[in-house]
């Protein structure tokens, strides 16, 4: 592993952990040459996910974007970032579980209302109006009538 700080290969590990679902390793380490503590993580490289949006382009499966419209969704809401990212990880983990090449952004904007409406109500709503493009009030109030 290269040192970030002065490029050196010759780095330790002084500590190892796993995360809670025992995913990743998290690595401890330390820089032979500048004395300088990093931290690296280590987790199985999977096969990637290719998303069809609506418009027929494909593009890799991004997390970050499922976490941005998640941050967004439950801004001002009690919900933490730690409980978005396993949001995210358990869609992750079910992407990977179907062993599909493809998935639409549908598919995954049905994944992510149906977790986000188990956590908050409020912040599913303001996922659900971006996401399903309400035009008018009528269909708000339709997608409200449901919870």
């Amino acid at each position: 592993m290269r040192c970030p700080f002065c490029q050196n290969s010759d780095t330790k590990v002084l500590d190892s952990r796993p995360n809670e679902d025992k995913t990743v390793i998290r690595r401890r380490r330390e820089c032979l040459e500048c004395n300088k503590r990093f931290t690296t993580f280590e987790k199985v490289e999977e096969a990637p996910v290719i998303v069809v949006k609506r418009d027929g382009r494909k593009e890799l499966f991004n997390r970050s974007k499922i976490i941005r419209g998640l941050t967004r969704a439950t801004e001002k809401r009690n919900i933490s970032f730690t409980e978005l990212e396993k949001l995210v990880d358990n869609i992750e983990k079910d992407l990977a579980n179907r062993l599909v090449a493809e998935i639409t952004s549908k598919e995954i904007g049905e994944m992510v209302l149906a977790r986000l409406r188990e956590l908050d109500e409020i912040a599913y709503v303001r996922f659900a109006s971006v996401y399903k493009d309400f035009k008018d009030i009528e269909t708000f109030k339709k997608e409200l009538s449901k919870l």
